[in-house]
């Protein structure tokens, strides 16, 4: 609960401070299904979202360790919503138990609404239309009907690939996609689809340059992984080249093609106050 901006947590004693995976997976499932009920259209995106979606593969997930024993996995949930439903945010939320936050820090939060669990277990932030924190922003009109209760396999890829800081547990998160997914040129809902990827990189040169490089990152962190096998590294490998080729062979546009002469001498992608998705 909160009093004022306050927070304060009340947490199960043998949870040990920590908040289960489950939790937050079980949660989010809970908020789509409700919105649902209400005819909103929400869909869980971010590290949660990315678990949803490749429940299949839980065994891989937790060999890996997204941040290793006795850390907390996640730290909160992510949503998306069209634009159009956004007055009905506060009321759906309220009739949960969370509390909306009162302050936004800047330009690009303000595009979104925060809220606070009803026991101060963690908070949800919910985004309209577009993920404009980011360092190269997302665009979700026409796409959330595609999928349920995330956002599509791709576009939840998408979400770590244009993370410019590409961190240890944006790398394991994009595994954990890529071994759960097939790479295609089709929207499916099990389907990473490298034809919207490529046409959307074809556009914009700096996010081309940024995804691009974070997918060849891929191969030789994949070296170092100990707890995959051959096989996992072969599969995620010829899926990581799959996308390159299909990126590769895309027809870029005029734009992308004149940024591209100008190269990373010019800072090719925004600033946000944290890469973490």
């Amino acid at each position: 609960m909160r009093k004022g901006e306050e927070i304060v947590v009340r947490m199960p004693k043998e949870w040990g401070g920590i908040v289960p995976s489950d939790v937050f997976l079980n949660e989010a499932k809970r908020i789509v299904d409700e919105a649902k009920k209400k005819d909103i259209i929400l869909r869980a995106l971010g590290a949660v979202g990315i678990r949803l979606h490749s429940l299949d593969c839980a065994d891989f997930s937790k060999r890996l360790g997204r941040l290793g024993l006795g850390q907390q996995e996640f730290s909160d949930l992510d949503f998306v919503t069209y634009r159009k439903q956004r007055g009905k945010m506060e009321g759906f939320f309220n009739s949960l138990g969370y509390v909306k936050r009162r302050v936004t820090l800047s330009t690009a939060s303000s595009e979104r609404q925060i809220y606070f669990h009803p026991d101060g277990w963690f908070t949800t932030d919910v985004f309209f239309d577009k993920l404009l924190v980011a360092n190269h922003p997302l665009d979700f009109r026409g796409r959330l009907e595609l999928d349920y209760p995330t956002i599509t396999a791709t576009e939840l890829l998408l979400e770590k690939l244009q993370i410019v800081t590409f961190s240890e547990k944006d790398f394991k998160d994009t595994l954990i996609l890529l071994i759960s997914h097939d790479v295609e040129e089709k929207d499916e809902r099990e389907v990473i689809n490298a034809k919207y990827i490529a046409t959307l990189l074809s556009k914009d040169w700096g996010f081309w340059y940024t995804t691009t490089n974070n997918l060849k990152k891929i191969e030789p962190l994949l070296t170092k992984m100990e707890t995959m096998n051959d096989e996992e590294r072969a599969d995620i490998l010829s899926k990581v080249n799959k996308l390159l080729e299909c990126i590769e062979r895309e027809p870029k546009t005029t734009g992308w093609k004149l940024r591209a002469v100008v190269g990373s001498k010019k800072k090719w992608y925004q600033h946000v106050e944290t890469d973490e998705l």
